[in-house]
C-alpha cells in the first residue's frame, strides 16, 4: 500500500510541477495529462504485481506477417 501512495505522490508532484507552465497550451496538456495518467497507472499495476504485456511482443505481432511475406 506504501508503494501505491509513493506513486501517486510522485504523480501528483509532477502535475504540480508541470501543469502550470502548460496552463495556455490544451493539446500539450492533454497529452501531459494522459500520459502521467498511464504511467501512474502502469505503475500501481506493476506495484501490485499484475502481469503487464510486453511492448515488443505487440510490435512483433503486427510486423509478424510482413516477415512471413519477405521470403516469398
Amino acid at each position: 500500500m506504501i508503494r501505491i501512495i509513493g506513486i501517486l505522490l510522485v504523480g501528483a508532484a509532477c502535475a504540480f510541477i508541470e501543469i502550470p507552465a502548460l496552463r495556455g497550451r490544451k493539446k500539450e496538456l492533454w497529452v501531459f495529462s494522459l500520459l502521467l495518467a498511464f504511467g501512474v497507472a502502469s505503475g500501481i499495476a506493476s506495484a501490485l504485481h499484475v502481469p503487464l504485456p510486453n511492448p515488443l511482443d505487440w510490435i512483433a505481432a503486427v510486423f509478424r506477417p510482413f516477415a512471413r511475406g519477405a521470403g516469398r
